[in-house]
This record gives structure tokens, C-alpha cells and sequence, in this order.
């Protein structure tokens, strides 16, 4: 989301553009020359919660009825993509499921989101760079719990129908990021940089930021009997674990020249310290 507003042109082309040329491909090749019977396909595709736009701090969480009023660029592009995805099941009888996702963690995410980025900045003395005030709400879901989700609709789910995947969960991204503090200091109790919590550090705000994500995922728990497996803080500490475990990769990713500029631009600019 953060590099939509840097750069949006890149995210037109990979969630429309890219979209139209998947739903082409399995048009054409399902539906057209293969002659395949719609019941042994799926196209299923995956979007997000920020399609829906903004909640206010009484408004009922997002549910698959949910108006779209999407607020960046990138969930302008995803909220095209979506609905190219039902007009292709509308006019082509293409079969198709989308789900709805909220924010996702856990191993491999790339360095620059917030949980990894918290990390990484923690084990090395960097600052944390918090937007705004920090009381931004979002759903945070484990990655494996998304996986499994995704399966169970390919598998289960009705043609034609979207589903709400979140997980159940909507703490504030300060309380997220002092959580992890508390948990590098729990696992690292000699480093130097103990209280992690010190290096957090408020930045100017983002640009049409979102204050408040909540999911309700009452339509898949009731139809699929799926809901997510790991607690927040189970989840927190499984990520935390694997990224103590798997410096080489974050650190690899860390000497690109790509990732450093974008670092400088979209946190330095707003008042960070490196």
C-alpha cells in the first residue's frame, strides 16, 4: 500500500492489467478450447480489506456486503480487480471465488511492512518508525491460517461467492509494535537495545491512511467451518522466532539498492532517523 503512493502505475498494471490477463488465459483455455466442464474448474482470486475503505470507531466490521469505497491506489487497483473477476463470472460463466483478506504476517513477508520492518529495526538499534499516533486499527491474520482458508474455499466454496477472511482480531499498530518490543526482549534479554521498546519512534503520517480495518468472518466460519488457528500473540511470536532464525535472508534483501531508496523516501521524509 505505502509504495502505491510513491509509485500507483506499477499497481495498475499488475492488479488490472494482470488480472485481465489471467482471466483471459483461463477463459480461453478452459471455457474455449478445452472445453472443460465448469464443475473440474475454479479461478479463485485473492483480494483485501482495504477495498472496502475506512471504518469508523463504531461502524460494524467489513462483511461481504460491504459497499467498496476504496482510498489508495492500490485498493482502487484491487477493487478494479475484483470486479473484473465477477464480470468475467457474469458474462463468460467463468467460474470464479473471491476472498477478502485483512493484513497478513508471518515468515518470508518482505522487510518493509510493519511487523518484519519492526523487527528488523529492533535487532539492529534502528528506530521504529511508528505513523501518525499509531492508533490505526487492523485485522492481523497469520499467513498459515490464510493458506489454509484459501484452500477450503477453492475446495468448498460456492461458485460465484466471496468470503471475508480475517483474523478476529483488531489491536491498535502501537500496540502491535510494542508487543513485539516485548517479545524481542523476552527472547534477546542481553542485547543492548533492551527495552526494545525505546527505538519507537512517531513519523509524520501517510497519506489518506486508513484508520480502521475489522473483518467479519462469520460468512466462511458458518458455511466452510473455517477460523483462524493462531492467536495474535502465538502468531507474533512464531514470526519474531523465524525472522531470529532467518537473519541471512532478511539481511540479503536488506542490501538492495531498491529497498534502501524506498526506505529513505517513505520514512525519512516523514521525519525518521536511520
Amino acid at each position: 500500500m505505502d509504495r502505491s503512493i510513491l509509485g500507483p502505475a506499477q499497481f495498475v498494471e499488475t492488479n488490472v492489467i494482470g488480472t485481465f490477463i489471467l482471466l483471459e488465459a483461463a477463459r480461453n483455455f478452459w471455457l474455449d478450447e478445452s472445453g472443460k466442464d465448469k464443475s473440474e474448474v475454479r479461478f479463485h482470486h485473492i483480494s483485501t480489506d482495504e477495498v472496502f475503505g475506512s471504518l469508523e470507531p463504531d461502524d460494524p466490521p467489513f462483511s461481504e456486503k460491504t459497499p467498496y469505497a476504496p482510498n489508495s491506489p492500490y485498493a482502487a487497483s484491487k477493487a478494479a480487480s475484483d470486479h473484473l473477476v465477477r464480470s468475467y463470472g457474469h458474462t463468460y460463466g467463468l467460474p470464479f471465488t473471491i476472498t477478502n483478506c485483512s493484513n497478513n504476517y508471518g515468515p518470508y513477508q518482505f522487510p518493509e511492512k510493519l511487523i518484519p520492518l519492526m523487527i528488523s529495526n529492533a535487532l539492529n538499534g534502528i528506530p521504529l518508525p511508528i505513523y501518525g499516533d499509531g492508533k490505526q486499527i487492523r485485522d492481523w491474520l497469520f499467513v498459515g491460517d490464510h493458506c489454509h482458508a484459501i484452500r477450503e474455499v477453492i475446495n468448498k466454496g460456492e461458485p460465484g461467492e466471496t468470503y471475508i477472511v480475517g483474523g478476529n482480531t483488531q489491536p491498535t499498530n502501537i500496540t502491535v509494535v510494542t508487543t513485539l518490543c516485548e517479545i524481542l526482549d523476552e527472547c534477546l534479554p542481553n542485547s543492548t537495545y533492551v527495552p526494545h521498546e525505546s527505538l519507537i519512534q512517531y513519523v509524520t503520517d501517510r497519506p489518506g491512511h486508513d484508520r480502521r480495518y475489522a473483518m467479519d468472518i462469520s460468512k466462511i466460519k458458518k458455511d466452510l467451518s473455517w477460523s483462524p488457528r493462531l492467536s495474535l500473540s502465538e502468531g507474533l511470536m512464531k514470526t519474531v522466532e523465524w525472522y531470529l532464525d532467518n537473519q541471512d535472508w532478511v539481511e540479503a534483501i536488506g542490501k538492495q539498492g531498491d529497498y534502501q531508496d524506498w526506505l529513505e523516501k517513505n520514512y525519512l521524509a516523514r521525519g525518521g532517523t536511520k
